[in-house]
């Protein structure tokens, strides 16, 4: 009868285990020195070899044969323990055995000697399972059992066992596999079995099972059944999961705003019958990436959860992207991803959040607090009326006022100097900046506030120097007292250029029509407000 490949290659001794030497070389020196503990909880995610260390401990401590600290596989019991016909080893399933009763009569059985090995060892595995009596049962027994017992829990929910456990066992941590370490294991399972798995193919599989060693050589499994090489792309189909280039071209329609782009791969995927669930978390992982090597460009690369063909692509995407930006897509995917799992129509929840990014939609369906609305009206209001009155009649000559920023690290000391007022008249002397619009659009995704003061601007460099010409008043004031935004616009401004400018901001339109622009937007607020409360009042 056939036998699945992560049965038939299930480690039989602590040296067949990758990635946990911090568990597998203190439980072999116990073994040596013949220092067991009573009991012990193995705790970690799953496919880490929680129970497989369980069962070589349980071996190996019962071994007359053992070879340094692992067990012989030789002996009868070594074999008879691999055939599961060994009955002082007992392996219990706490998900289906979590009742008081199971645990009554493991109490009474302990007081009975084993059969043929020199302890009896109980492996209790999803230990959480169990209910709060079953726990209190176990407590006394767990605490001090007879010599000849020997107690070992698995779990992979910490959280949940209670601290009068915790504290009457050795714990023991399981890390998440290596992906370069279970794509070498996955190579050499492959060879025995005659399997021809590429490089690609190991790697994408590695980086799918995030951690788990047994999902790993179950997706192998699975892949070798079709037959033939399994590569990259046979793994991403037998999988489920988008192909690689897929994902960037997703990646890649989010930067420029493509909503049909997106939705048109979203189509095709969907009619490839694709997972889309999985696809949101490919997504989700491939903007963490970028988020990492932006934040810390010379980060380790195993930090980074990807194929090692993908992390120069991966690092060309981080260059050009704003923190910020990548934290507010990760989080509607993940707001995404929890709704599609409660769905009915997973698609529509998908393509809802892939629009909302595109477009940068906010939530309209909030609730609008009308107080605060007059507030900001009123406030408004108090500043036109403190302007200084002149009639109505624009002034001799046009004032010019100017900004900069405040104190901001990621810009240089200038390296010449610009007169305001001159600039204001003739700004030839400036190279106009030709990205200008692309620069405010991705701006206005990153602080649409401030972008919005941006509106019909332009801007020109001279030196190290940035100008932006604004006929927005608002502008000045804001630039200069607004750090957070100061810093982001010289970022995003980076993205673009590749250099790293000193800013100044100028307002040439005159007080008159300053107060104009500000009457008109008052009006359209209080039209707004009143809009807002007569809907309201009709819902």
């Amino acid at each position: 009868m056939y036998k699945a490949l992560y049965r038939k290659w299930r480690p039989l001794t602590f040296d067949d285990v990758i990635s946990q030497e911090q568990v597998t070389e203190t439980l072999k020196n116990q073994i040596i020195s013949g220092k067991t503990g009573h009991a012990y909880l193995f705790t970690g995610s799953r496919g880490t070899g929680k129970t497989t260390c369980a069962r070589i401990f349980a071996k190996a401590v019962n071994c007359p044969n053992s070879k340094d600290g692992s067990p012989c596989l030789e002996c009868d019991i070594c074999r008879d323990a691999d055939s599961g016909a060994l009955t002082d080893i007992i392996e219990m399933d706490a998900a289906s055995n979590n009742g008081v009763s199971e645990i009554r009569d493991i109490r009474d059985e302990v007081n009975y000697f084993p059969e043929r090995g020199k302890y009896k060892v109980y492996i209790i595995d999803e230990v959480h399972m169990l209910s709060i009596n079953a726990f209190n049962a176990l407590l006394k027994t767990l605490e001090e059992p007879p010599e000849h017992v020997k107690f070992i829990l698995a779990t992979t929910e910490l959280d949940k066992v209670p601290a009068t456990i915790l504290s009457r066992c050795q714990r023991y941590d399981f890390r998440r596999i290596r992906p370069k370490d279970i794509a070498k294991r996955l190579k050499f399972i492959a060879a025995q079995e005659q399997l021809e798995l590429t490089e690609d193919g190991a790697e994408l599989i590695a980086v799918i099972a995030d951690g788990g060693m047994r999902d790993a050589v179950s997706l192998l499994d699975q892949c070798a059944v079709t037959g033939g090489i399994i590569d990259a792309q046979k793994v991403s189909m037998i999988s489920g999961i988008a192909g690689r280039d897929y994902i960037y071209d997703l990646l890649e329609a989010m930067d420029k705003g493509d909503t049909a782009s997106a939705l048109s791969i979203t189509g095709s995927l969907y009619d490839m019958s694709k997972d889309l669930t999985k696809l949101c978390e490919e997504l989700i992982n491939q903007l963490r990436n970028i988020l990492l090597l932006r934040v810390s460009p010379n980060i380790a690369e195993n930090m980074i959860i990807c194929i090692p063909e993908e992390l120069d692509r991966l690092r060309a995407m981080a260059e050009k992207s704003d923190v910020q930006l990548i934290m507010e897509r990760i989080e509607l995917l993940q707001n995404g991803y929890d709704k599609m799992k409660r769905a009915m129509n997973k698609r529509v929840e998908f393509e809802m959040t892939l629009i909302r990014i595109c477009g940068n939609l906010k939530n309209s369906a909030e609730g609008i607090d009308n107080s605060e609305i007059y507030d900001k009206i009123k406030q408004l209001e108090d500043k036109l009326n403190n302007l200084p009155k002149n009639g109505g009649a624009a002034p001799k000559e046009r004032e010019v006022l100017s900004a900069v920023p405040p104190s901001n690290p990621d810009e240089p000391i200038p390296s010449v100097e610009i007169d305001p007022k001159k600039l204001a008249k003739d700004s030839s002397e400036l190279e106009p900046v030709q990205r200008w619009d692309e620069i405010m659009k991705r701006f206005r995704e990153v602080r649409p506030a401030m972008a919005g003061c941006l509106d019909g601007s332009r801007a020109g460099t001279k030196g190290n120097v940035l100008v932006i010409f604004t006929p927005n008043r608002f502008f000045i004031p804001l630039l200069r007292s607004d750090k957070d935004s100061a810093i982001a616009l010289s970022r995003t401004i980076y993205d673009f250029l590749g250099k790293k400018y000193s800013l100044r901001g100028i307002c040439t339109t005159s007080e008159a029509e300053q107060r104009n622009i500000a009457e008109q937007l008052l009006q359209k607020a209080r039209n707004s407000s009143i809009e807002t409360a007569v809907e309201n009042g009709n819902h």
